[in-house]
């Protein structure tokens, strides 16, 4: 049982109609209800009516309403405690899933030490999932994540878009990969891939790109910084946002290099979130501002070096 599952059930009791609480959840009809059958099928009840007009809360799960109301006012509680203890604490905690660290994040966190030079930030690596569970329960204040566009956004938490890219072949100079102006997908089925875990979204993508092709060999990588380094190394070939690849050490020491996908316009975005509801402690605000800002400085150098004409 999840928190925004309850909040889910709350919403559509309170709008009247599934598709008036997915479109103010922001989530796709099919993906709400889905979440709601998981529910019913953990608790036992049919916490909705289904019928051909529509959705609506159902007689049972009126009977659970006044329970379902107790844990989310329970939850604000807890949330707000949380923040009343991390406004007074000298820690800002970041989840990241580790893209466009050097462009991004690393010049932010040395810009808010300049000006919070006793807040110490904690950033922690781990998948999407990851750091949406930790924005939920409190334990992250400012998460660093990736979409692909058109995703669903969770909605209990405030996002904004800072980079927006396209998938790249990350390789080394000496690969055969790299010796090609553009890489087509079944270019990538002769090399040994580095693939990200699940949980990641280049994961996703990359299974999507392939349609059920096999490369020769595949590794699993933890992250889009492992995976660079497995590439620096010789071991393969990966996949990664361009924005992760771009002015990474690595690539300025021609350890790596990068080749766009032949045909390929998905756009991928890094986003970083916070939870909507409960106060946000002072330095947390700030180093989202300043990641804010940073973004917006990468984007311009990044069309200052675009030819004329390109997308």
């Amino acid at each position: 049982m999840r928190i925004e599952q309850l909040e889910y059930i709350a919403a559509v009791t309170r709008l009247g109609s599934l598709r008036r609480a997915a479109e103010e959840l922001h989530l796709s009809q099919p993906a709400l209800s889905e979440s709601v059958r998981n529910l019913e099928r953990e608790l036992g009840v049919d916490l909705l009516e289904r019928r051909r007009s529509g959705a609506k809360i159902s007689d049972g799960g009126r009977e659970l309403l006044p329970h379902i109301a107790g844990v989310l006012d329970a939850v604000d509680r807890l949330r707000s405690a949380a923040g009343d203890q991390h406004r007074t604490s000298r820690t800002v905690r970041l989840g990241t899933v580790n893209t466009a660290t050097v462009p991004l994040l690393f010049p932010a966190i040395r810009e808010f030490r300049e000006a919070h030079p006793a807040t110490q930030v904690e950033v922690v690596d781990g998948r999407q999932a990851d750091v949406h569970r930790g924005l939920l329960e409190g334990g992250f204040e400012l998460g660093l994540v990736n979409y692909l566009e058109g995703d669903d956004l969770p909605p209990a938490l405030e996002t904004t878009e800072l980079l927006r890219g396209r998938p790249v072949v990350c390789v080394r100079p000496d690969s055969p990969l790299a010796a090609l102006e553009s890489v087509r997908p079944e270019d990538l089925l002769g090399e040994p891939l580095i693939v990200m875990r699940p949980g990641y979204v280049m994961h996703r993508y990359v299974h999507r790109l392939l349609d059920g092709r096999a490369p020769c060999f595949s590794y699993s990588a933890d992250g889009a910084e492992m995976g660079k380094l497995m590439v620096a190394e010789g071991l393969g070939a990966t996949v990664l946002p361009d924005f992760s690849v771009a002015g990474d050490p690595l690539e300025r020491c021609g350890a790596i290099t990068r080749r766009p996908l032949a045909g390929e316009d998905t756009d991928v975005l890094l986003v970083v979130q916070r939870r909507q509801a409960g106060p946000v402690p002072r330095a947390a605000r700030d180093l989202y501002r300043l990641l804010v800002r940073r973004a917006r400085t990468v984007r311009a150098e990044r069309e200052r070096r675009s030819p004329p004409g390109s997308a």
